[in-house]
């Protein structure tokens, strides 16, 4: 009985400390694409492009990657990645939510003509 309050108790004092777990980590790279709806189409456009050359991205297939780790102990993984990996994979997610929203707003395709005739 002893035995099992002291596991127990290492298992929750762990469980507790996995603030910067891999897990964690990677889900926080995913991000809305609602708070680039209100950035205009060019500017947005413009930020994603730069953010992708400056992390070295694909600017259309950037997307947060997330590890598969062996019989669900990825809460418990320690982050060993390196602060350039991280970056860049945080990128990727920034990239990824801006590229939905280009999509569903339709920045990426050209403005429709608008021009005036006459009927006749």
């Amino acid at each position: 009985m002893r035995w099992n309050m002291m596991v127990l108790a290492s298992c929750l004092a762990v469980a507790g400390c996995m603030e910067n777990s891999l897990a964690e980590r990677q889900d926080a790279n995913v991000q809305s694409s609602l708070q680039y709806d209100t950035v205009p189409c060019d500017q947005l456009l413009a930020q994603r492009n730069g953010l992708a050359q400056q992390y070295h991205l694909s600017p259309q297939t950037a997307k947060p990657t997330f590890s598969n780790p062996a019989m669900g102990f990825g809460p418990f993984m320690m982050d060993t990645r390196s602060k350039n990996q991280r970056d860049a994979e945080a990128a990727s997610g920034k990239i990824d939510a801006m590229n939905r929203s280009i999509t569903r707003r339709e920045c990426d395709k050209p403005a429709k003509q608008t021009k005036l005739t006459l009927p006749g």
